[in-house]
């Protein structure tokens, strides 16, 4: 069964102007630029450190697969700047993230806007004083070579990420555990 020409043009038309009813239901954009929408209440203090707090970060998540690493990387850095010895432990898959040799066409370019997001912010938290482990075990699992990783990134034993663990437990620190599949 095929459609008259005349059928194909009154539905293109009909088409047409259900798209422009839809642009036309919600004013755009409803707000200008620059307008805030969201209040700006903070409900907790802004916490700094005690002399001697720590924070551990644990990272088991694939770069760009979703912002649980990246956001997980930019808390380690806020707990930083507050005074906390902060260090971030990247496992499995989070071993990813230690890759200095991320980039299209070259390594260090962008092939995508916020494809060095996670490379960068990993090296404004090492210069900035913060620790970055790097399991060797997860980095094996995915081909992944010691010399290609992040200048600075610690390369560690698979049995050091239960035990950094403990480490920072019995020190009292803050644990933030991201794990995405």
């Amino acid at each position: 069964m095929t459609e008259s020409t005349a059928d194909v043009s009154d539905i293109e038309a009909q088409i047409q102007a259900n798209i422009e009813k839809s642009l036309n239901e919600i004013p755009h954009p409803s707000q200008a630029a620059g307008t805030s929408i969201y209040g700006s209440t903070k409900i907790f203090p802004d916490y700094r450190a005690n002399d001697g707090e720590s924070y551990l970060t644990l990272v088991h998540g694939i770069p760009h697969e979703s912002s649980v690493s990246f956001v997980a990387i930019l808390q380690a850095t806020r707990a930083l700047r507050k005074g906390f010895e902060s260090a971030i432990y990247f496992y499995g898959p989070g071993t990813l993230a230690c890759m200095a040799t991320r980039g299209f066409p070259a390594t260090g370019d962008s092939g995508f806007p916020g494809e060095q997001n996670t490379n960068g912010s990993i090296e404004t938290f090492i210069k900035e004083g913060g620790t970055v482990f790097c399991c060797r075990f997860g980095m094996a699992l995915h081909g992944l070579r010691e010399e290609d990783l992040i200048a600075g990134v610690i390369p560690s034993h698979p049995l050091d990420v239960q035990d950094a663990l403990i480490h920072y437990a019995r020190k009292g620190a803050i644990i933030n555990s991201t794990y995405n599949l």
